[in-house]
């Protein structure tokens, strides 16, 4: 209970900290959002006008140090304010319609390639050195030094521009409307197929080089040769004994992308127009909406946080040693 208490005090300084940081970067950007929205439409505004949309966005003037605590009470509260680029809409509202086709593409492309990377490194580990370990392995690692950009464009053009095999953007047809049929979810499917397979590409070699790194180290373990000279299965040893213990950096580096996914994927968003909290992080930072911004990274960082927990969490059922600490 120790161990878990500490990891709490230890997220929740962690998540004050981000969220300062999280103040202070928009406003290190060159423009003003208000100016900057005028610009856009090549005119301008009276300085009685201005103050007055300074007062809808909930802006709020005076020292920096009143602006940050008016930020902290609206954190805390819930209450992100208006969405300058989508005004009417409130930030939890544009925020809440981008969500969840970011889980969606993200969450489905990681948990893919977290278990095809570990499968695939469980067996190159195994039989290190052989056909399988010498093709797969090599070969993850040229793709993990390729620019997911580059991948991105690259199946855009192959499969939705030349082929035609696939659509080019947007996370279902148009013309249907949302709805709980499977015309619609076949759409999605179809709309999701290709961002959510380069975004697996681009994350799967991380997870197999992991995995087979991690096996290695633990082939010469006591617990496995113990395992084999018991003359279990070569299965049984293989995952129960090797992988389970190997398993572990690899939970980490999952509950790490999980926060980072959130934001991470917005090149492969922005590429196939695909409308997750990536394409709008995009939009909010052209607009200078520093409401959209500033909510986006809080979602972020709270997902990163909380992944992180998980992971503490699930490292002390894994490992019972941690529960003595």
């Amino acid at each position: 209970m120790s161990f878990v208490l500490r990891r709490l005090g230890f997220y929740l300084a962690a998540f004050f900290i981000a969220a300062t940081i999280n103040f202070i970067l928009p406003r290190l950007m060159p423009g003003n959002p208000i100016d900057v929205l005028f610009a856009q439409q090549n005119t301008t505004l009276p300085p009685e006008a201005r103050a007055a949309l300074v007062e809808t966005f909930g802006f709020a003037a005076g020292p920096l140090h009143e602006q940050y605590f008016a930020y902290l009470r609206s954190v805390f509260s819930g209450d992100l304010g208006y969405s300058i680029r989508f005004y009417p809409q409130t930030v939890n509202q544009v925020l809440s319609y981008a969500l969840p086709w970011t889980i969606f593409l993200a969450g489905t492309a990681t948990l893919l390639a977290f278990a095809v990377g570990s499968i695939l490194g469980v067996f190159a580990a195994w039989r290190r050195g052989g056909t399988f370990d010498t093709i797969v392995t090599p070969l993850s690692l040229a793709i993990q030094a390729i620019p997911p950009v580059v991948i991105a464009l690259v199946a855009l053009f192959g499969f939705g521009v030349a082929l035609r095999w696939l659509p080019t953007g947007y996370a279902f047809n148009p013309g249907l409307d949302p709805a709980w049929t499977l015309q619609y979810f076949g759409s999605v499917f179809y709309h999701g197929l290709m961002p959510v397979t380069t975004l697996m590409i681009v994350f799967v070699g991380g997870y197999l080089v992991t995995m087979r790194n991690n096996m290695i180290g633990q082939l010469g373990e006591d617990h496995v040769v113990m395992g084999t000279a018991k003359g279990l299965s070569e299965n049984r040893v293989r995952f129960n004994y090797a992988a389970r213990n190997a398993m572990l950096p690899s939970v980490t580096a999952l509950g790490l992308t999980i926060g980072a996914i959130l934001g991470g994927s917005l090149v492969t968003e922005v590429v196939f127009n695909y409308p997750g909290l990536g394409q709008t992080l995009f939009i909010g930072i052209v607009s200078r909406d520093y409401p959209l911004i500033q909510g986006q990274l809080l979602i972020m960082t709270l997902a990163t946080l909380t992944a992180n927990l998980v992971v503490d969490l699930v490292y002390v059922l894994l490992d019972p040693r941690l529960r003595k600490v």
